[in-house]
């Protein structure tokens, strides 16, 4: 596909497959580097270990996912921009968000020490689980300009309809992280910080790759007038966008260290429990995620074309093919979740905790596969205030249904973090029409 295509966009399933699946592949590579960490610190048998990887690994999350939001930012303008055919205003797109990306990064690393003392007072772990995360957070936190690139070069590529890129990208970062993390903790017995380590290499070495993908994708002329970087208009549209859907990641990562911080009060055969399944679910949620990636680029381009039948193909394409997938990868979840927690972990307590509450993590899937797929059908629209709205409600319904659940433990917080996922989705598809209208009113 030429990058400086316009006009009617295709919607047929067989592109929409073709887009969706490299996306797909891609995105599960992100939960299975949480897995490749927890299970090798999970081989050496120590509750202690495997919480201090879930806490320090979340955070990481929370400063990362939040500025992840440039990946959904940059994926809706660029394919915008696509869709209008401004091949000028494409590549200006990803130098501004890799420029965003280098200064939120320098600055994560700066002021990363009293942002986690705060981040893991709050938690409340144990103090064998404090001093581990904090080792394991303080390693982490340099891969942050390379982590945050990597988004925007993403978001790029899905914008362009280079899923396929893409995905060899997240492969390379993946291959990259599970071999040093092999090598560093079960090899060489640096322990935590060796999974911390083995995560910079992987996003230093991505990060180098990917831009010699865009360079080579872009061709000769890199050059934009800088006037066009910087041009207000944009710059406004740029940042704002970012800002709203960096607010609505920040509520979702609210939740889950909320999540996480009430495992932890129980006591560390809990926490780590959760932090298992967590990563188990996870593998099964990106991998439906890839559907919602495939509507963020079909829906971007058909809004910049203003194609409005295109746009309504896109939808309907990314819920069929959401739901068709989500209930049997609960149904896998159940049936094969067993064994996969007695490979993450070497603790019996831990596998005893975590098949108890299999069945309601087995649910993620299914449940929230609606919230994935409104996701990139808002974030390829650039309704990026809307996305934040809606989060609004849905984080009030999770902490409404734990309060209302306490007396179960933990059980009732699985049904909280149940119930704040299928809110979700809800409460961005009753929102979807009224936006339809006036954005191709307009």
């Amino acid at each position: 596909m030429s990058l400086a295509a316009a006009g009617r966009v295709e919607v047929t399933s067989r592109r929409f497959l073709a887009l969706a699946l490299p996306a797909t592949l891609a995105q599960m590579t992100t939960p299975i580097l949480g897995l490749v960490a927890t299970g090798a610190i999970g081989r050496l048998g120590d509750a202690t270990l495997l919480g201090a990887v879930a806490v320090g690994a979340l955070l990481f999350d929370f400063a990362f996912w939040i500025f992840g939001s440039i990946r959904m930012g940059t994926a809706g303008l660029t394919a915008q921009a696509l869709g209008r055919g401004e091949s000028v205003e494409l590549r200006a797109v990803l130098i501004r968000a890799l420029l965003i990306s280098a200064v939120i990064g320098l600055a994560l690393i700066v002021l990363h020490g009293p942002l986690a003392d705060l981040a893991f007072l709050a938690m409340g772990a144990s103090e064998g689980v404090h001093a581990a995360a904090t080792l394991y957070f303080s390693v982490r936190i340099l891969s942050a300009p390379f982590a945050i690139a990597n988004f925007a070069l993403l978001g790029w590529l899905v914008g362009i309809a280079r899923t396929d890129i893409g995905l060899g990208l997240q492969i390379l970062i993946a291959g990259v992280n599970a071999l040093a993390t092999v090598a560093l903790v079960l090899w060489w017995d640096f322990g935590i910080a060796g999974a911390a380590g083995a995560n910079v290499l992987a996003e230093i070495t991505g990060t180098l790759v990917g831009l010699m993908a865009a360079a080579r994708l872009v061709g000769r002329d890199w050059r934009v007038p800088w006037r066009i970087v910087v041009a207000r208009t944009r710059l406004i549209e740029t940042v704002a966008v970012n800002r709203d859907i960096m607010i609505r990641t920040a509520l979702i990562m609210s939740v889950l260290l909320f999540f996480t911080a009430q495992g932890a009060r129980q006591d560390d055969v809990t926490l780590a429990a959760n932090a298992v399944l967590y990563n188990i679910v996870m593998v099964s949620a990106f991998f439906l995620d890839g559907f919602s990636t495939a509507a963020e680029q079909i829906c971007g381009q058909s809004v910049g074309a203003r194609d409005r039948a295109g746009f309504r193909r896109a939808v309907r394409l990314v819920l069929a093919w959401g739901f068709g997938f989500a209930a049997p990868a609960s149904a896998l979840l159940l049936v094969g979740g067993g064994p996969l927690i007695d490979l993450l972990s070497a603790n019996e307590q831990v596998r005893e905790v975590g098949r108890a509450f299999l069945p309601l993590a087995a649910l993620t899937p299914l449940l929230g596969v609606a919230a994935f797929a409104y996701d990139g059908i808002y974030a390829g629209s650039t309704w990026a205030r809307d996305m934040r709205n809606m989060m609004l409600p849905a984080v009030a319904l999770f902490f409404l249904a734990w309060w209302l659940t306490l007396p179960l433990g933990n059980t009732g917080l699985w049904l909280a973090y149940l119930a704040f996922i299928a809110g979700r989705g809800v409460f961005l598809a009753l929102r979807m029409p009224a936006l339809e209208r006036a954005t191709f009113r307009s």
